[in-house]
């Protein structure tokens, strides 16, 4: 699902992201709701980037990244934590891309997500290559998504990828 945003563009930076587990449900742009077999998964566009809720048998969990006001958590390269009986992978990479590079490489991403069942992407007034978009699927027990951050001002792609399985012993358990 594709959409526009609305919402002041606010010229913010790839830098300012910050990452977080456990917050509570911010105010949304959009949202999509999804279930996966037995994973109910929301996720939401904020007006400072995303959100995604992800609710099954085994607990919740709350995942945050975006330009948040106070936050002393920068946006890690990577994390491994263990939440309750999940294992939960993150990690982050910053691409800084040409003008040209740039917008090819934005609406390659937009076209990815625009009609795949399982995304939600949410374009920004102000730029045509501002951006917010977010993929999830569920696949051998576990549950991953990707995302991406568009800085067209400063030429800058942050993409994310998150898993969040079952640990191996409290499967057996």
């Amino acid at each position: 699902m594709l959409t526009t945003l609305k919402t002041t563009y606010s010229d913010t930076r790839a830098s300012d992201l910050a990452w977080a587990l456990g917050r509570e449900p911010l105010p949304a742009l959009a949202v999509l709701d999804l279930q996966l077999d037995d994973a109910q998964v929301q996720l939401r566009l904020l007006g400072a980037s995303h959100q995604v809720l992800l609710e099954e048998e085994h607990g919740t969990c709350s995942e945050t990244v975006a330009c948040m006001p106070g936050s002393s958590t920068p946006l890690p390269l990577g994390v491994a934590k263990r939440l309750g009986d999940w294992e939960y992978e993150f990690a982050a990479h910053v691409e800084t891309l040409s003008r040209g590079s740039f917008a090819g490489r934005a609406q390659e991403l937009l076209a990815l997500v625009a009609d795949h069942p399982h995304g939600l992407a949410g374009t920004f007034p102000g730029s045509p290559h501002a951006f917010t978009a977010m993929l999830v699927q569920r696949r051998e027990g576990q549950v991953s998504w990707r995302t991406w951050h568009a800085y067209p001002q400063e030429g800058q792609l942050v993409a994310t990828r998150t898993r969040v399985g079952v640990r191996a012993a409290a499967a057996v358990a």
